[in-house]
């Protein structure tokens, strides 16, 4: 799914809200020291859409504003979006959600690795470590909105939330599955779905995959449930390479991946229309109760930033921040909720000056 590193690449950078703001800093900071020692050019503009803007000017993005980012740019670095001075979350809607759907963002890939084995919770570690890309469908399922309330604030309220799956939406996520592993080498794909209990989604997924499959015949592939995966990822996950599953499986599937192999701390994300545009963010909320308190992990932005570079052709950096970060994770140069005791500043320095180029020089 990258782009060949053709000429500079236009990054539009949304820090958000709460600690987004100052994970993305530490993301953006990481990124431009790499990309400098690697000779890569990348052009940070940063964008003013937040809870803040929403609360100074009533404003969320207007339609012009994601046009530009459409248009004018390679690839958009968000921090976080919540506040809860705005109750309702509009401002995520449009933003976060506008996006996705605007763009049509389909793929939502959200990579789970074990980057050290301190920082897995299960008492037993599989002896290859554990390793899961999750494709999430990302512009359907139960996010798009579709139904409403009947009788409401009476005893007798009827809410109905509708599950908008199409042949066109799985296909397209299914193959980004099997083409990403086919590309990685990676040994099996399972599909994830409650089919049991949702006969008419859940054939029109099944179907769909064991079409696509066919054309695969090299990777294992499998069909899990939705509730045996969420007991398996506990029970043994170096079964599982990728996983392929709908846009309400996928966010909860994935942050149990996400916790499973460090915590939302490590966990990056890029949410993608593959060939189009593409959005990189950590998967971890706004955090309003500790913001500005220093104690935010800025890894999971720093990873984020990482698989943006990869992204944008620029594999190098992309390599070289990894590895930074799993040389300051192996120093126990973290924050607190990883058991560490540097600020959110100090953990992105600690990324920095790791860095080192290609000619081995470390960045301070």
């Amino acid at each position: 799914m990258p782009r060949a590193a053709v000429g500079t690449a236009r990054v539009a950078v949304i820090p958000g809200d709460g600690i987004g703001i100052e994970v993305t800093g530490e993301a953006v900071r990481c990124l431009r020291t790499a990309a400098d020692l690697h000779g890569a050019a990348i052009d940070f503009v940063h964008w003013d859409l937040g809870a803040e803007r929403f609360l100074r000017d009533g404003v969320t993005i207007t339609d012009d504003e994601i046009r530009r980012l459409a248009d004018n740019y390679d690839a958009i670095l968000l921090g976080a979006l919540g506040d809860p001075r705005v109750p309702d979350n509009a401002h995520i809607r449009d933003i976060l959600l506008g996006l996705r759907f605007r763009l049509d963002l389909y793929v939502n890939f959200r990579p789970c690795e074990l980057l050290d084995p301190r920082y897995c919770p299960l008492r037993d570690i599989p002896d290859g470590g554990i390793h899961i890309d999750i494709f999430r469908e990302s512009t359907e399922g139960a996010y798009v909105n579709m139904g409403g309330h009947f009788k409401q604030g009476t005893p007798d309220e009827i809410a109905i939330q509708e599950d908008v799956n199409t042949r066109k939406g799985v296909e397209r996520l299914v193959r980004a599955a099997f083409e990403y592993a086919r590309a990685e080498g990676s040994r099996r794909v399972t599909m994830v779905d409650k089919a049991n209990a949702l006969p008419a989604a859940g054939a029109l997924w099944r179907r769909t995959y064991h079409d696509v499959r066919a054309e695969y015949g090299e990777i294992e592939s499998d069909v899990m449930l939705v509730d045996a995966m969420a007991m398996d990822l506990v029970r043994r996950p170096g079964r599982y390479s990728v996983l392929v599953t709908s846009n309400l499986f996928g966010d909860i599937i994935s942050d149990l991946a996400a916790e499973v192999t460090g915590g939302l701390g490590l966990a990056p994300s890029g949410t993608l229309h593959p060939g189009r545009h593409a959005l990189f963010e950590p998967v971890h909320g706004s955090a309003p109760d500790i913001a500005g308190t220093g104690r935010a992990n800025p890894v999971a932005a720093v990873r984020s930033a990482a698989l943006m570079a990869r992204h944008l052709g620029h594999d190098a950096v992309a390599d070289d921040i990894d590895r930074a970060v799993r040389i300051a994770l192996a120093a126990g140069r973290i924050t607190p909720d990883l058991g560490g005791t540097l600020t959110t500043v100090e953990a992105g320095r600690a990324i920095c000056d790791r860095l080192s180029g290609p000619r081995g020089d470390a960045c301070h």
